[in-house]
């Protein structure tokens, strides 16, 4: 459910992610083409479908190109009017318009962090995300996308031959997030004295708990006052107790992705209370709190691997 990274374990000298042979084709395939790494098309995928709909809530015209040009999922739908059983299907229905409604609660972040005067952007596990193309940004607004240097290479193709333009400086960061990805962001232009606003989008439950700790007191050690930061959670105690829902089953016996088999199962740690007691403020939400908002998007129904789901949105103070 991520836009997609490498498993974090614990901070090690970046290597795989700036290796010179990133750049074939073959390399770049293999960057989104098996494991996390595919969820990131599924993602694609529900966004493309959230873009052809008749009330969607955020467009994103090159997700489509994305899928079609990664041989895994030549065949999945783009357009909601592909699917037989149309909204009422687990997996491109209910699941993919999810993944929409995150795309514009997320937008909406970046973009009200943006209008308090924010311009830097940070996207860890950036996988196939677009919002430097997609989003109304300022010209002197950063887009700072870390990923795997085959995932990066990947989307860049598709876009060059979509002969796409961002809208604001995009600078990819092409470090594995196993690696010292704080140093390699850091090198390329990213000043932490300056307020940022970043994104962990569909990204921590895949990483052990000590991983996601050490995420998140780097995102605080590389911030300052005004910054902000939103992040997707889990709170089920026990993943496991959700293997059968239709989300799940759908997603495993459909498109070959067993995203229980990706998760990572361990006790996981409390990030929104420890960012609290780093002198954050943060809200937690849950996705159904947006769909009724918005009146569209998925609402609680029986046996729900969306029930635990909580996206947390945190402020560090300024002076």
């Amino acid at each position: 459910m991520s836009e997609t990274f490498a498993l974090v374990d614990s901070p090690q000298p970046a290597t795989r992610g700036s290796q010179a042979d990133a750049g074939s084709r073959q390399d770049d395939a293999e960057g989104v083409d098996g494991g996390v790494g595919l969820t990131a098309l599924l993602v694609a995928a529900a966004r493309a479908i959230e873009t052809h709909r008749h009330d969607s809530l955020a467009r994103d015209v090159h997700a489509e190109h994305f899928v079609r040009a990664a041989p895994a999922c030549a065949d999945w739908p783009v357009r909601i009017e592909q699917v037989p059983e149309g909204d009422d299907d687990p997996l491109w229905g209910r699941f993919a318009r999810y993944f929409g409604l995150r795309t514009r609660v997320l937008d909406d972040f970046v973009l009200g962090s943006v209008h308090g005067g924010v311009r830097q952007v940070v996207l860890l596990g950036a996988g196939l995300d677009t919002r430097a193309f997609r989003l109304d940004l300022p010209s002197d607004c950063v887009v700072f996308e870390v990923d795997r240097a085959g995932v990066l290479a990947f989307k860049q193709r598709v876009l060059t031959d979509l002969a796409a333009a961002p809208r604001t400086r995009r600078v990819p960061v092409p470090v594995d997030l196993r690696g010292d990805w704080a140093t390699a962001l850091t090198s390329i232009g990213f000043d932490p004295a300056v307020p940022s606003v970043w994104l962990a989008e569909g990204l921590l439950f895949y990483l052990p708990s000590p991983a996601e700790t050490y995420l998140v007191d780097t995102v605080d050690r590389l911030t300052t006052g005004g910054s902000a930061l939103a992040f997707e959670a889990k709170l089920e105690k026990d993943l496991l107790a959700y293997r059968d829902s239709s989300i799940y089953s759908a997603t495993r016996d459909r498109i070959g992705i067993d995203l229980l088999g990706l998760f990572d199962l361990g006790p996981r740690p409390d990030s929104a209370g420890h960012l609290t007691a780093k002198g954050w403020s943060t809200v937690m939400r849950t996705p159904f709190d947006f769909a009724r908002r918005h009146g569209r998007g998925p609402l609680p129904e029986p046996n729900d691997a969306l029930e635990g789901n909580r996206w947390v949105f945190a402020h560090k103070p300024g002076p």
